[in-house]
């Protein structure tokens, strides 16, 4: 696995245009969270197959049809897409955006043994996507904004796992 150290200190200040930039193509891509995210699973999966090894449900899946069908895909794409969507909507309250990471770094390092790495791998799949999805929105500007908060997200989930002793 990469080695994941020092990447705390990388998160750049989003500034207020960027956080409207960000609200303003998020609101376009929420409306079809379920397909987005299931599309960035997918790319995930098939690109990451190592990622499918923490994913009983689904791990045994090679099929990106297959993947698309199942149930426990689209609901854990819903909790993605969720959890993005609350950093998103409280993007001007780093202290909660702060908090909402901290929950979903502990549940994911504690109760699921998840990589780290693995979270900059999939919110890089997640700008792909949806810079593909929305091309005519996702200018260079609003491409740098979503690289912050893609960077911001990254950091402080991987600053909780340090906080809670995981090593690499």
């Amino acid at each position: 696995m990469e080695k994941v150290q020092g990447d705390a200190e990388r998160s750049e200040e989003i500034s207020e245009a960027e956080k409207k930039m960000i609200q303003e193509t998020w609101s376009r891509v929420y409306t079809k969270s379920e397909d987005v995210g299931v599309s960035i699973l997918i790319r995930f999966f098939v690109k990451f197959p190592s990622a499918k090894q923490y994913f009983s449900q689904f791990r045994h899946m090679e099929d990106p049809l297959e993947m698309e069908r199942s149930l426990q895909l689209r609901k854990h794409a819903g909790r993605v897409m969720g959890a993005v969507n609350n950093v998103v909507e409280n993007i001007n309250d780093m202290e909660k955006v702060f908090n909402i990471l901290c929950l979903v770094g502990k549940s994911h390092a504690v109760k699921h043994k998840v990589e780290p790495i693995y979270f900059k791998i999939l919110t890089g799949i997640m700008l792909e996507v949806i810079a593909e999805k929305y091309a005519n929105d996702f200018t260079p500007d609003v491409q740098l904004a979503w690289t912050k908060l893609k960077n911001l997200i990254y950091s402080h989930v991987t600053a909780t796992y340090k906080e809670l002793g995981w090593t690499q």
